[in-house]
This record gives C-alpha cells, sequence and structure tokens, in this order.
C-alpha cells in the first residue's frame, strides 16, 4: 500500500496554488510599510505561494486589493501598525500582527495565516490594535493610544474656530464690566461670540465622542458624544455643582467605546442583530454612559468642587507667593474642570474685596496656551505642521486669556503637557501675588490690561512672560524625553513618539487612517489626513496622502536612462568607502560630500539636523542598511548620497546589524511632503531586495555603483 501523493510546496490541502493577499502599513507609511511588503512577497515566491500586497503609506495606497482578490483569497495577512479597515475581510482567514513581523518572520506569517480564524467582521480596525489575531504585547494600549489621537483630531477645528471667533469678538465689540468682558447684547459683535461660544460648547463632545467612534465604531458615537456633553455642561444639563471638563471627557469617550465594544460580544438572537448597531447598542450604551456620569462620576466631581472651594477660601489668608503658587496650579491643571472652576469662582468671589486674588488667576490664565505656542515655536522639530498650527491658534488664544486653546496639546500628552502648565502658572501666580497684582474684572490674559482693568500692569506682564517660558521648556523637555526613553520602541515602527494631531484611528470613511504624525522624521500625522487620523501631518510637514502626486514603487517620475532617483544621486554623492567609523561622523562625512553638488547652502546645519532627527528614532533599518534622512533648508534642492562602509557603523538598528549600505537623504522643507517621501519608499521597497544589495555591495566603483542602483524604479 503506497501512500497518498502529498500536496505540492505552496498548495492547499485540495492541491491548488495557494493565493493570500497582506496590508502592510506602519504609522510614518515610509520605509517599513515597504519592507514588509518585500519581506512577504519574497517568502511567498520562495514557498511557490501566489500573494498580492497592499500597501498604504504616507504617499497612498498602492497595489489596492480588490473585491475578486479577497473573494479568490485563501487568507489575508494585516502587517500594520496603524488602523486598517477590516471589514472587507469578514468570512476569511485573518491574521493581524505588527509590521515588525512582517519583516522579521514572513515565513512564519504564511504558515500561521492557513490556520488563523475566520474574521466574522463588524471590527474597528487592525495593525496590532484590532483584528482577529495576537498582535503580540501592547495590544490594547495601541488601540487607546489611537482612540485619544482620534478624538484630539476632530477637536481641534472647534477649539481652533472657537476660540478665534472668541478672542476677535473681544477684541473688537468687549467692554470690561465688574462682571467680565462682555460684548452688549444684539451687536454684530455678540453673534459673533455665539458663534465662538458653540464652536466650544461642541469641543468636548466631539472630543468625547471620536474617541468612543474609534474604539467602536459608529455605535458608539451617540454614547461618547453625549458623555461628551455631560463632561462640557453638567451645570447647565442636570443642575451639576461643577463640569468635568477635558479630563471627563476623555473619562466618557473611553467608557462609551469599550462598553460599546463588550455589548457587541453578547449573543442574540439572529431577528435582533439587524438592529443592534442601530437601535439597541445606541440606546442601551448611552443610557448607561449618561446614568452612570450623572450618578457615579458627576458626585465625586462635586464633592470636589465644594471641599476645593472651602479649601481654598481657607486659604486667602496666607502668604501672597503661596497663595498665587496654588491659584496658579488649580488654574493650570485642567482648563474648564473642577480644580480650574475652583480657583476661578473663588477669585472672582473675592473682587471688590481682595482684587489680588483675582490678579494672581489672571496672570496663570493664559500661560497654558502661551507656553504651548511658544513651545512648538523653540523647537519645531518636536511637533507636526497641524501641531504648530495649532499653537500660532494657540498664541493669539491666550493673549485673549482663552485657556482652552492649550487643550488639544493637553489631552494628546497629558503626562508631558499638565506638569508642564501647572508648572508654568504656578510661577505666574506666586509672582503676581508677591507683587501684588490686582484684577477688577473676571477674566484674564494680556487684553484685560487694555481695559484698564489691572493694576501693576508692569509685574502682571513679567508673571506672565515667566510663566510662558517656563510652561514651553518644561514641555519641550518633557515630550524630549520621552522620545528619547521611546527610541528604541519607535526604532521598529519607524518612527519617533506619535504626536497629538492626526492619528486618526477609527476613520473607517477613508478606507484607513493616514500616517500618524512623526516628529522630525519622515512621517506623523495627519488624520485622514487629521480628518480623522490622524497626523497628521507627517514630519514637521504635512503627510502625503493619496494625492501626493507621486506613485511610488510605480516607476513613473522616476527618471530613466542615466538618472537615478530622478538625477538626485549621482557619480558626485557616491563614495565606495566611508572613512568614518560611527554614526556622527559618518553623517558628517556624507554631508561633506552632498555639499560639492552645490546644493548645500549650510552644511553644518544639515548634519545637525540629521542629527536630530536620529535623535528621535535610529534610521537604521536592519539588514545592513541606513538611510539618515533631513528636512531643512540647509539644502537648495533634493539631493541624495550612497556611501558603503566594508566594517559597517554601529547605526543602533532592531536586528544588531551594523550599516553597510548608507543612502543619505536631504531634502528642503518645501519638498518634505512629496519627493522625501517618494525617495524613501522607493529605496525601502528596493533594498529589500537580496540581489540588488549584493550587486551593490560588489559594484567595483562608482559608476558600477549608479549602474546597480539604476534599477530602483
Amino acid at each position: 500500500m503506497t501512500s497518498p501523493a502529498q500536496p505540492p510546496a505552496g498548495a492547499g490541502p485540495d492541491g491548488r496554488k495557494l493565493k493570500l493577499l497582506a496590508v502592510t502599513a506602519c504609522p510614518t507609511g515610509i520605509a517599513h510599510t515597504y519592507m514588509a511588503a518585500e519581506k512577504l512577497q519574497q517568502a511567498a515566491e520562495g514557498l511557490g505561494i501566489d500573494m498580492k500586497v497592499e500597501t498604504q503609506g504616507s504617499i497612498g495606497a498602492e497595489n489596492v486589493l480588490t473585491d475578486n482578490d479577497v473573494r479568490e483569497a485563501d487568507g489575508i495577512i494585516i502587517a500594520a501598525d496603524k488602523e486598517v479597515e477590516l471589514d472587507r475581510f469578514a468570512g476569511k482567514k485573518l491574521l493581524t500582527v505588527p509590521v515588525a513581523d512582517g519583516i522579521h518572520r514572513p515565513e512564519q506569517l504564511i504558515a500561521e495565516v492557513q490556520s488563523a480564524k475566520v474574521y466574522a467582521g463588524g471590527g474597528s480596525g487592525g495593525g496590532a490594535s484590532g483584528g482577529s489575531a495576537s498582535a503580540g504585547g501592547g495590544k490594547e494600549r495601541s488601540l487607546a493610544y489611537k482612540a485619544l489621537m482620534n478624538g484630539v483630531s476632530y477637536m481641534i477645528p472647534f477649539v481652533v474656530v472657537g476660540g478665534l471667533l472668541l478672542a476677535i469678538s473681544l477684541s473688537l465689540g468687549g467692554d470690561a464690566t465688574s462682571k467680565g468682558l462682555v460684548i452688549p447684547e444684539g451687536t454684530f459683535w455678540f453673534y459673533v461670540s455665539k458663534l465662538g461660544e458653540t464652536g466650544f460648547k461642541l469641543m468636548l463632545p466631539i472630543f468625547s465622542g471620536y474617541i468612543a467612534y474609534a474604539l467602536g465604531d459608529r455605535p458608539a458615537l451617540v454614547p461618547g458624544m453625549i458623555g461628551g456633553f455631560l463632561a462640557a455642561d453638567a451645570v447647565n444639563i442636570y443642575g451639576a455643582d461643577a463640569n468635568a471638563g477635558f479630563l471627563g471627557a476623555i473619562v466618557t469617550g473611553f467608557f462609551a467605546g469599550y462598553l460599546v465594544l463588550w455589548i457587541r460580544k453578547v449573543k442574540v438572537p439572529k431577528v435582533v442583530a439587524p438592529i443592534m448597531p442601530i437601535i439597541v447598542i445606541p440606546i442601551v450604551s448611552t443610557l448607561i454612559v449618561g446614568l452612570v456620569y450623572i450618578y457615579l462620576i458627576g458626585q465625586p466631581i462635586s464633592w470636589v468642587f465644594t471641599h476645593l472651594t472651602d479649601w481654598l477660601n481657607g486659604m486667602t489668608g496666607t502668604s501672597a507667593i503661596l497663595l498665587g503658587a496654588i491659584i496658579g496650579l488649580m488654574i493650570a491643571f485642567d482648563m474648564g474642570g473642577p480644580v480650574n472652576k475652583t480657583a476661578f469662582l473663588v477669585a472672582t468671589a473675592l473682587i471688590g474685596t481682595n482684587n489680588a486674588v483675582m490678579g494672581m488667576a489672571a496672570a496663570a490664565i493664559p500661560v497654558m496656551p502661551l507656553g504651548q505656542g511658544l513651545a512648538t515655536l523653540l523647537r519645531k522639530k518636536l511637533y507636526t505642521q497641524q501641531e504648530q498650527e495649532t499653537g500660532l491658534a494657540a498664541l493669539f488664544m491666550g493673549f485673549f486669556g482663552i485657556s482652552e486653546g492649550a487643550i488639544p496639546f493637553a489631552a494628546a500628552r497629558p503626562a508631558q503637557v499638565i506638569p508642564a502648565n501647572m508648572l508654568g502658572g504656578a510661577v505666574a501666580g506666586a509672582i503676581a501675588g508677591v507683587a501684588g497684582v490686582e484684577d477688577s474684572v473676571p477674566h484674564g490674559g494680556p487684553i484685560v490690561s487694555l481695559f484698564g482693568a489691572i493694576a501693576g500692569v508692569a509685574m502682571f506682564f513679567v508673571a506672565i512672560a515667566a510663566g510662558t517660558v517656563v510652561t514651553a521648556l518644561t514641555t519641550n523637555a518633557l515630550v524630549g524625553m520621552k522620545a528619547r526613553k521611546e527610541a528604541g520602541k519607535d526604532a521598529a515602527l519607524g518612527a519617533p513618539e506619535p504626536a497629538l494631531a492626526g492619528v486618526g484611528a477609527g476613520v473607517k470613511s477613508a478606507g484607513a487612517a493616514a500616517a500618524a504624525a512623526g516628529t522630525a522624521s519622515a512621517a506623523t500625522p495627519a488624520g485622514a489626513k487629521e480628518a480623522g487620523v490622524p497626523p497628521a501631518s507627517t514630519g514637521s510637514g504635512a503627510a502625503a496622502g493619496a494625492g501626493a502626486g507621486v506613485n511610488a514603487g510605480s516607476g513613473s517620475d522616476t527618471g530613466s536612462g542615466d538618472e537615478v532617483l530622478s538625477g538626485y544621486l549621482t557619480e558626485q554623492t557616491v563614495k565606495t568607502q566611508l572613512v568614518s567609523d560611527d554614526k556622527e561622523a559618518a553623517i558628517r562625512e556624507m554631508a561633506n560630500m552632498l555639499a560639492t553638488t552645490g546644493k548645500v547652502t549650510d552644511t553644518e546645519e544639515l548634519v545637525q539636523t540629521a542629527l536630530r532627527r536620529e535623535a528621535q528614532g535610529t534610521t537604521g533599518l536592519g539588514e545592513e542598511i541606513a538611510i539618515p534622512h533631513a528636512k531643512t533648508d540647509a539644502v537648495s534642492a533634493p539631493v541624495v548620497g550612497f556611501a558603503r562602509s566594508a566594517e559597517g557603523v554601529e547605526w543602533g538598528s532592531l536586528d544588531g546589524t551594523k550599516a553597510k549600505l548608507i543612502f543619505m537623504i536631504s531634502v528642503p522643507e518645501a519638498a518634505a511632503g512629496d519627493e522625501h517621501l517618494r525617495i524613501l519608499a522607493l529605496l525601502s521597497r528596493k533594498l529589500m531586495d537580496t540581489g540588488f544589495r549584493e550587486r551593490l555591495q560588489a559594484a567595483p566603483d562608482e559608476a558600477a555603483i549608479l549602474d546597480v542602483l539604476r534599477e530602483i524604479q
């Protein structure tokens, strides 16, 4: 008796050739997206398996999977660290892993997907944050972070529009009265201010709602937004003693999102299933979120408000510097929450009897938006383009005493921004207190001095300036520390710590979120682009989305004939052997080589920009490859250099290999959104070809190296 013939390699149990699909995506949408795609493709070819890979990079989705592709597929691999729309894969075996797995263990993924569970559909996204298969540790944390960033992304326009309309109406139509800066009813500027107030009223419901939406999809939107309304206006909605502010909106958003996820797991009769997402889940979750807030969350907030008020009233007889520091800390803590409101209302109640307390509060009120705005100006490389724009709006709002301008920053990085705000607020309040600054109207910020409401104007501005500088410097120090601390982890993703704008998890209508914003790297941002996503914005400029105008990987616009990378890399920018044996020296050597083209206007600035990028996260990609890059106006036009190192340069690559093939990309800021991303994508894709790397290593001289590099299409 003979045993039955085994199916050939790459065939399924029925002997038919396997057909697999994959989607690769990293937060930056650049190097690792294409590296994972190439590795999976190569592994499939080696196993005799048909595979089509869709890449969702910063220059748009390429090689998009069609309905026919999905219908015929035996399994789908999602190697992604950002949101990927999964519903189109319902009914298929689905494996969801981090993008790094697609690079480092493609063969294992191909084996694992053949026994993966069938995806039932209805999930909110993929990547390391969701899906049908485990993506390893940190899964829920990643999902929570994306959800938070999604809420921030949608909230920003409401903060900016509402704040700027209020600021304009106050400056042009406001009068200083005992009730604060008041705009006469019925005037043109009164209606402008109402529009601004409406924007602010919607700010927290939108924030909470889109946190919930990123977690639980459309059924979570209603309970999330209603929870956000309660956090924003519980005083008027049901007579609470205090509103919870943006911290409360974070709580209601996550509560609603995770509640909906839990309810969706409840098995119901088939006859009920169709109405679950449109009727049952929204109603049940809204009732639970609303009632839990009113009875369980609102009560502690009211207790905090009442006791903080009593405690602060008892402090008014203490030393001015201590009271000022405490007032400033409280004002800066939650920007509209119970702690902030306690300090403000106590100060307001003392107007007429002790105007100095209001002076302390008035000096602290603008410090948060002014400090965060200044932070984005001092260290632009830490912030995406949208964050920088939000920072400018925050500066404007800060002048008019609108502290909500800092909320997007505090919501995105609470652990870094809130302590920095509090420190700056305490400094401003203490200086105002010891200097005896007084304010006769219940409002803060530099604008009140223009209405003659401030006694001690000079020290009032000194207090604001000192607090602003302290907040800005502390914020940048803390953000930079976190970026360096997570550099190893971020290097595995190909990007530094994501920034607030534009991670847009949960942007279902966009098909997939756009690349998340990276600080000084080639990427974040911005939420489909910031539509939902993030990220926004990428690097220090906006991410190139699907309409970037460049089809990376297609070979178009890359030049032909003797041109390499559109002519950016020439024999003049090729070195067969680097002299340097450490990273900084290698970057400097390559920058000097690029300077010989005449396209580098400031070599030292180019070097420092590239080193700052390295501090955010190594550009060592593994496989003995490094691609340092810099976006800076120290170059007048895009220029690319290539050098080899026989011994290798320690670059901090995740796989521990030294860099022997080093490309250096330098582009002006104006080109950051397209050429930068296109060049990185093309290089990353081609460098995954082992034969290509071997030919580069073996090429005897510059001309031979260029011949090999012309293969990049």
